[in-house]
């Protein structure tokens, strides 16, 4: 039975999901949940029981000191609530965050619509970030998806066709659709020779394609910011070594050259509509748009900056040395071993993600 004690009556809610692990390439999905619960103050109202859905040799939980008292925290996916108040708009979000359980999917799925119905929320938005033959040096491709023909065209989506493997994303898709709640996909595309997280580029990008499609203005922060110093961080790392800037060249050739047909008055003014909402009130750079690359050092980056991966092994590419790594830069020399140092521990995951399908299910 779901209590919902303390959870003031919702309005126009829409709940939006998103789960670490498979299907969220670069964290960037459970990183755009976190944004809006951390930007908008979200208080958590429920979590679901642990020992139901995690194995806990796969997700172990994590044990701090809390004032000198040792504080275990465990796995788990939790259920918080935000109000968005832009004007004259004001909608209430439903926030899910967690990992990806490792059993009883089918259940875990019944009880978070079990939620979704106590609610009254209007419609299911699932985040999810794959990797993909994409540079990162052009917009990151976002694409929104639906088993609903009537959402697909009213809003404008894909019908997903997908067959394949798939997550936990997949799965709770579906599970709206045979219990008649409307839901949606949004699925960021983020370069395979750059995978580790953070990517506040495709947070970014997904935040935006969010914000069309619930009609709320979300404000973004630092994250435009961030996105700029992550671009600049790997433009530096990639000229470093030519056979991923040649690389990289080829994929902006492609790109180019199979979006030209969209350059159209259409998608030029859905682009001028976002700038219009957003211009008026909002901090920093107008739009704060994933596209723009913006100016400014490479310092941003410093710690924790993306390292590069071999495009044909998938396998981690330390930085080469520098000039100034020559004359006895400390810091760049310790941050060429943290990228090697990871290579044993990334492995397994980059051979899983060469397998892994364009999961759009």
């Amino acid at each position: 039975m779901i209590e919902l004690e303390g959870v003031p009556e919702l309005i126009d809610p829409v709940m939006i999901c998103a789960f670490e692990g498979w299907n969220d390439a670069g964290d960037a999905a459970s990183t755009a949940v976190g944004h809006l619960d951390r930007e908008w103050k979200g208080e958590v109202f429920a979590s679901l029981d642990a020992e139901d859905y995690y194995d806990f040799q796969v997700n172990r939980p994590t044990v701090a000191l809390d004032n000198g008292v040792r504080k275990i925290t465990w796995p788990t996916t939790r259920l918080s609530v935000v109000r968005a108040e832009n004007g004259e708009k004001t909608r209430d979000l439903v926030l899910v965050r967690g990992i990806e359980p490792s059993m009883r999917w089918r259940s875990f799925c019944n009880e978070i619509l079990g939620y979704a119905h106590e609610l009254g929320v209007e419609m299911v938005v699932v985040l999810g970030a794959l990797l993909g033959d994409t540079p990162h040096t052009r917009p990151v491709p976002v694409s929104g998806v639906t088993s609903d023909p009537d959402l697909a065209r009213t809003l404008d989506l894909e019908e997903t066709r997908y067959e394949g493997p798939t997550g936990i994303v997949g799965i709770l898709q579906e599970a709206c659709t045979h219990a008649g709640v409307p839901a949606v996909s949004l699925w960021a595309a983020v370069p395979h020779y750059v995978s580790q997280p953070p990517n506040p580029k495709a947070t970014l990008a997904l935040l935006n394609r969010l914000e069309d499609l619930i009609s709320v203005r979300i404000p973004l922060g630092e994250l435009g910011e961030d996105a700029r110093a992550w671009q600049l961080g790997v433009d530096q790392l990639a000229s470093e070594d030519s056979e991923v800037a040649e690389y990289v060249q080829s994929l902006e050739e492609a790109r180019d050259t199979a979006e030209l047909p969209e350059a159209s008055g259409e998608a030029i003014a859905r682009e001028f509509e976002r700038y219009l909402r957003r211009r008026d009130g909002s901090p920093g750079t107008p739009g704060g748009h994933a596209t723009e690359t913006g100016t400014g050092g490479v310092a941003d980056a410093r710690e924790g900056a993306p390292y590069l991966r071999d495009p044909g092994t998938g396998h981690p590419r330390p930085r080469k040395p520098s000039a100034k790594d020559d004359d006895g830069d400390e810091a760049s020399g310790s941050g060429s071993e943290d990228a090697g140092s990871t290579e044993s521990a990334e492995s397994a995951e980059s051979n899983d993600a060469e397998d892994r399908p364009d999961d759009q299910g």
